[in-house]
C-alpha cells in the first residue's frame, strides 16, 4: 500500500486549456503534478491564463462538480465536491475533457484536454510540480462582459482603433494591453510567487 500511496506523486499531466469561443482561439498548454489537487489547479489556470482570480469558479468532470461549496447555491441533488480534497490522479486520465467556469456573472468557459500522463520517477518527489509551456493570445480583461462582448471589442479594436467605445474599454484593461500577446515568462513567474510564498498548497 505504501508503493501505491506514493505513485500520484511521480505522474505529470500535461493539459491544453482552451477559452471556449474564443476567436482567435485563446490557449494555454500546462504541466502540473497528477498529485495537485483541484484547488492547486485553479490557482495554476488563474495565472496562466491571466485572470486575478477576483470571481467564483467551478470545475466540471463529467456530471461531477468540484470547487468551493456554497450551501446558497449548491444544487442539494448535485453536491458540490470540496477541490481541495481531490486530487486530479484521481480523477483525470489521459484524453479525458472537463471544463472550468470562472465568473458565473460573464461566465468564461474554459475546456481543459488531458493530452499526456508522465511517470517521471522520483524526480519531483512529492511535491507539486506546474509550468506554462506554451500558449497564444491574451487573456481577456477582468469584468469584460463575458465572450461575445469581447469578440465584440476584438472587431472594434480592428476596424476602429481610436474609437470612443474602444478607447473607453482600452483604458479600462489598461492602455499596454494587447490582445495578441501572451508572456509565458510572467506567467510562470507568478505560478512560482505563489508556490515559493505558500499560497498554494
Amino acid at each position: 500500500m505504501a508503493t501505491a500511496s506514493k505513485k500520484p506523486a511521480r505522474t505529470v499531466f500535461t493539459l491544453r486549456i482552451e477559452l471556449v469561443d474564443s476567436q482567435p482561439l485563446i490557449w494555454r498548454r500546462i504541466v502540473i503534478s497528477g498529485h495537485a489537487s483541484f484547488a492547486v489547479l485553479h490557482h495554476v489556470i488563474q495565472a496562466a491564463m491571466g485572470w486575478h482570480d477576483a470571481h467564483l469558479h467551478e470545475f466540471r468532470v463529467g456530471e461531477r462538480s468540484i470547487g468551493v461549496p456554497d450551501p446558497e447555491y449548491d444544487n442539494p441533488d448535485r453536491p458540490t465536491a470540496i477541490e481541495k480534497s481531490v486530487r486530479l490522479n484521481r480523477l483525470l486520465g489521459t484524453g479525458t475533457t472537463f471544463t472550468y467556469l470562472y465568473d458565473f456573472g460573464d461566465g468564461w468557459k474554459h475546456r481543459l484536454s488531458v493530452e499526456q500522463v508522465k511517470d517521471v520517477g522520483d524526480r519531483h518527489g512529492d511535491g507539486c510540480v506546474a509550468r506554462v509551456e506554451s500558449g497564444a493570445r491574451a487573456c481577456p480583461p477582468e469584468d469584460a462582459g463575458g465572450i461575445d462582448a469581447y469578440q465584440d471589442f476584438l472587431a472594434r479594436w480592428e476596424h476602429d482603433p481610436y474609437g470612443e467605445q474602444t478607447e473607453d474599454v482600452r483604458t479600462w484593461a489598461g492602455l499596454d494591453f494587447d490582445p495578441a500577446r501572451f508572456d509565458r515568462p510572467a506567467a510562470n513567474a507568478a505560478i512560482d510567487r505563489m508556490f515559493w510564498n505558500g499560497w498554494v498548497k
